[in-house]
Parts: structure tokens; sequence; C-alpha cells
């Protein structure tokens, strides 16, 4: 009977195991694109300063795929405020994903912390039966 138990701690034990080690690589690839798209804003914010120093009748290109467009300096500026709003979005949605991976992870650690403690209980009750 406690070989029984034991084979389903070990296999419960390692379930929430590689649940653990499979969150904590989806939180750091949630990083890493969250580094990303700071560094996409930080260029944006670079290239919205030095729009402003323009003036308005200046002739402006939007990039589009391989090519470009002329386009007013407004209309350049609201593709810019569009992109930013954008990406900011972006962002929220992945701190928001990280944030539910991190209760995830804390919620399985604590199962295995439970799990460690019963059979902890569980192994310190049968040796007080034996004696």
């Amino acid at each position: 009977m406690a070989k029984l138990v034991d084979l389903e701690l070990k296999k419960a034990f390692s379930e929430l195991q590689v649940k653990i080690v499979e969150t904590r690589k989806k939180i750091n690839v949630i990083d890493v694109q969250i580094t990303a798209l700071n560094k996409v804003l930080k260029y944006i914010d670079s290239s919205r300063k030095e729009l402003q120093v323009l003036e308005n009748d200046t002739k402006a290109y939007i990039p589009v795929s391989r090519m470009f467009l002329q386009a007013d300096l407004g209309e350049l500026k609201e593709s810019i405020d569009d992109r930013v709003c954008m990406l900011n979005e972006r962002i929220v949605e992945l701190e928001n994903k990280k944030e539910y991976l991190e209760r995830k992870r804390r919620e399985s650690e604590d199962n295995i912390r439970e799990m460690i403690q019963l059979r902890k209980v569980q192994f310190e009750s049968e040796v007080n039966k034996m004696s």
C-alpha cells in the first residue's frame, strides 16, 4: 500500500515539476517580448521627437512594406500614435498573461509543498505505528 502511494505521489510530483518548468519558460518568453516591445517604443519615441522639430509642410514618407509613400506630416504622426497605442496594448496584454502564469506557477509550487507536507505526516504516522 505504501509503495502504491509513493508511486502516485512521485508521479504527481513529477507532473507538477514539469508544469512549473514550462510555466517558467513561458514567463521568460513573455519577459523577452516585453523587453523587445519597450525597445521599439523607445525607437518610436525618438522618431516622434525628431518629427516635432519639423514644420507641418515638410514632405514625409510612410513606410509600407518595402516601399515608402508620400504623406502629410500629420498623417505620419497619426500613424506613429496609432502604433504606440497598439504596442502599449500589447505590452499590457503580455503583462496580464505574465501575472496569470506567475499565479499558476505559485499554485503549482504550493501544491508540491502540500504534497510533501502530506507525505511527511503520513511517514511520521507510519513510523509511530511501527514503534
